[in-house]
């Protein structure tokens, strides 16, 4: 019995070169393609790392801090482009990061982790409007949510933290919640967003107020960041551009009593009460 044997040759260079090219434009490499590893900086060879993963067009990515070497416009290049990767290829990123920005704007889930263990796991605006603990309130938010400790008070209308210059109706609450902390320390907590030199601009309804000296004004360009000195401990406002304050001003902010947090002094979880209403709000949008 004879026969003959066929080699059949495919050429997929074409293919290759094509995917190659597409790549290195996305992450800017198009010009150093035919570079040596050698001659390329710590940022370049980062990104040829991740041209290697992307070209394959796997189904899973894994990620470790893919973009901590990069200068701060290409590092957001890069990002947006990695998200519309995300969006074409269908395929599943885990993401390793540090950095918030990057975990709110690329996750459809985060999982913070905090010593090795898991802190809590949602969707990126579930986590960031409904923090369990106050590792997960301070890591994610940029400043991050301003903390206190003070002592819980119960009075006719209801709980109050209530310290001279700081006034905190906790409406949020049910008495029954709140019972088991009457007269304890317990830790109150704010976002920089929710305060507001203008009372009327934290809402109607019952508010609080925050009195301190301002010590250090951060312009930011399209806002302005205010850290005043308080009883309490620092505490730092997100306030608009054209803010009028001085170092050393008093300074008198308000916050609407819905958008305040609690979380237990010991255990540093958060104590459950009706959702936030900006957490409420972004659900209503579909957002969450």
């Amino acid at each position: 019995m004879t026969g003959s044997l066929g080699l059949v040759v495919i050429d997929h260079l074409p293919e290759i070169d094509r995917r190659v090219k597409e790549v290195g434009d996305l992450l800017g490499l198009g010009a150093l393609l035919a570079r040596k590893p050698s001659a390329l900086s710590g940022g370049q060879r980062q990104r040829v790392a991740l041209g290697r993963a992307m070209v394959r067009e796997p189904m899973v990515f894994l990620f470790d801090e893919p973009l901590s070497n990069l200068d701060a416009a290409l590092r957001v290049n890069t990002r947006n482009e990695l998200i519309k990767q995300h969006h074409r290829l269908g395929s599943t990123m885990i993401y390793v990061t540090h950095d918030q920005v990057e975990a709110m704007t690329m996750g459809t889930r985060i999982c913070v982790m905090n010593g090795g263990k898991v802190a809590q796991i949602g969707a990126p605006l579930d986590v960031y409007w409904e923090p369990a603990d106050t590792f997960v309130a301070r890591f994610l938010g940029s400043p991050p949510m301003n903390l206190f400790t003070a002592p819980l008070r119960g009075g006719p209308d209801g709980f109050l933290l209530d310290e001279g210059a700081f006034h905190a109706p906790l409406i949020r609450w049910s008495a029954a919640a709140l019972a088991p902390f009457a007269e304890r320390k317990i830790t109150f907590g704010v976002r920089a967003e929710d305060l507001h030199l203008d009372p009327a601009a934290a809402g109607e309804g019952l508010r609080g107020r925050i009195r301190g000296k301002a010590f250090a004004i951060e312009p930011l360009g399209a806002e302005t960041l205010v850290v005043l000195e308080t009883p309490l401990g620092e505490c730092t406002a997100r306030l608009p551009r054209n803010v009028r304050v001085r170092p050393g001003d008093e300074v008198d902010l308000a916050f609407a009593a819905s958008a305040a947090y609690l979380f237990d002094v010991e255990t540093g979880r958060a104590i459950p009460g009706e959702r936030t209403a900006q957490g409420a709000l972004a659900a209503a949008r579909g957002l969450q």
